[in-house]
């Protein structure tokens, strides 16, 4: 499937509303447009989702097949790795190598979760009741069914199209949910081909339906569908808290990965140079639009200012580009309006006396490229402290123990990832236990399996994805009492 079919499948996608250009972040010009489907498409995919849930044709295969048909999808994905690594390198800007390398781990999910499908069993229970309601004494037998959750509405974000949607597609498959997924306006194009491999692979028609249109009336709309069992939504706690409103109408269940403001504590016993340059990495790859990006450093004061060069000197030598310009590492900001918000909190900080050790600029070229920024003196009341800025923006501070270090890093209203780096072991794990994180790195940064849990604590999220509670989250448990 090339580009052109794509956007050209994309623009022929029926809708009611506003056109919507879709823009290359990388040279602020239109590559592709369509029209916001409407609140019509989102009954209608629904409607679709609920009818095959409904029939069984899929949540009623055998558990077998359904894991056949989902590694079909794997292979699937690997025979166009190209052509989604590419549509998804355009349509963020992130370097086309980075796309090359998270597209195996898109497919991953799929393999992953195909080998869930065999093992989802209940339990079974001989109970002996004393007493109860009625008072009597019985022997019963008692066992749980685990059940698939119904309708799910995947409300998908910006930064990682790929895999974020594959990250809820894959355990809502395997659990034997039918689908509504909505990609982020800004990046429709490989959520395009996905779902056509998906319905190559053999998933029934109507399994999983694709909406394209605007976060505040698609997504809206499907947030709060009354038909819908079950919402998976990726992205701000901002929007994280209206899809929770909007989710109230039926007291749909609500899966929810926000936001990050991801605590960084380097001590002077560590590895610096490897520190350095993972913590450094950890906060500009991708331009920092990442939740888990470890946008706040905090290095034991004797080897702060070592630290804080270290991190200026990385962010001075990144090279900036487009997908595809040689050498490069780092790409632009998703769109205008992200700009303006990651200059705004920059600006904000100047004026406030913040020290901008590196950065603090946008590249003098067309592309919405923010220079990697280093900032020192910060306060921790301040804006650019406390809220996720989600672009290539550091604050480092200095601590002086464990206390302190603590202190500074639980002080916000996430907590999604943490890290330390430090060679005394018993300290990391001490501070591992208490960190107030969903996960917490040690010696290693932006690290994931399949198999290992994620999810945040605080104002980071509800619930988890990956791993066994990632597949047990689309699922219900029902419990059955039988007299012997």
């Amino acid at each position: 499937m090339t580009l052109q079919s794509v956007v050209d499948e994309l623009r022929e996608r029926p809708g009611t509303g506003e056109v919507i250009p879709v823009i290359d972040p990388a040279t602020e010009e239109q590559i592709a447009e369509f029209t916001d489907c409407g609140e019509d498409a989102v009954d209608d995919a629904v409607a679709r989702a609920r009818a095959t849930f409904e029939s069984g044709v899929w949540h009623g295969l055998p558990a077998r097949e359904r894991a056949k048909i989902m590694w079909r999808i794997a292979d699937l994905m690997d025979q166009h790795v190209d052509e989604l690594a590419e549509l998804d390198s355009l349509n963020t800007g992130m370097p086309l190598v980075q796309a090359q390398n998270i597209m195996p781990t898109c497919a991953e999910f799929f393999r992953y979760y195909a080998g869930w499908c065999t093992k989802l069993d209940g339990a079974a229970y001989d109970v002996r009741m004393t007493g109860g309601i009625t008072g009597a004494h019985a022997s019963m037998h008692a066992y749980t069914i685990k059940e698939p959750f119904g309708v799910v509405g995947h409300i998908i974000p910006w930064n990682g199209p790929m895999m974020t949607a594959c990250a809820k597609l894959a355990p809502a498959l395997a659990a034997g949910c039918s689908n509504v997924l909505k990609p982020a306006e800004e990046t429709p194009l490989s959520a395009l081909l996905l779902v056509k491999l998906i319905a190559q692979a053999g998933v029934p028609d109507g399994v999983v339906n694709l909406l394209t249109g605007n976060g505040h009336t698609a997504g809206a709309a499907l947030a709060a569908h009354p038909d819908v069992d079950k919402i998976a939504f990726t992205g701000s706690t901002e929007v994280g808290k209206q899809i929770v409103r909007a989710a109230a109408g039926n007291l749909k269940k609500v899966l929810l990965e926000l936001g990050g403001k991801s605590p960084v504590l380097i001590y002077d016993d560590a590895d610096l140079e490897t520190a350095i340059k993972v913590a450094a990495g950890g906060i500009f790859v991708h331009s920092g639009q990442g939740c888990v990006c470890g946008s706040r450093i905090f290095v034991q004061r004797s080897v702060y200012d070592q630290v804080v060069d270290g991190v200026a000197q990385a962010a001075n030598a990144a090279k900036l580009g487009g997908p595809k310009e040689k050498g490069s590492r780092i790409g632009p900001l998703i769109s205008q309006k992200q700009l303006t918000r990651v200059m705004g909190f920059i600006d904000e900080g100047k004026r406030d006396g913040v020290e901008v050790v590196t950065g603090g600029h946008r590249l003098d070229r067309r592309g919405y490229f923010v220079h990697p920024t280093v900032l020192t003196n910060v306060d921790p009341a301040m804006r650019l402290y406390q809220q996720e800025i989600f672009g290539p923006v550091v604050t480092i501070l200095p601590f002086d123990d464990d206390d302190e270090a603590v202190a500074m890093a639980n002080d916000t209203t996430y907590g999604l990832a943490a890290t330390v780096w430090t060679n005394n072991l018993s300290r990391a794990h001490r501070l591992a236990k208490r960190l107030e994180s969903g996960t917490i790195t040690l010696n290693c940064q932006l690290v994931f399996d399949h198999a290992v849990p994620f999810g945040g604590y605080k104002q980071s999220g509800w619930g988890l994805e990956y791993g066994r509670e990632g597949i047990e989250t689309y699922m219900q448990t029902k419990s059955v009492w039988t007299q012997l």
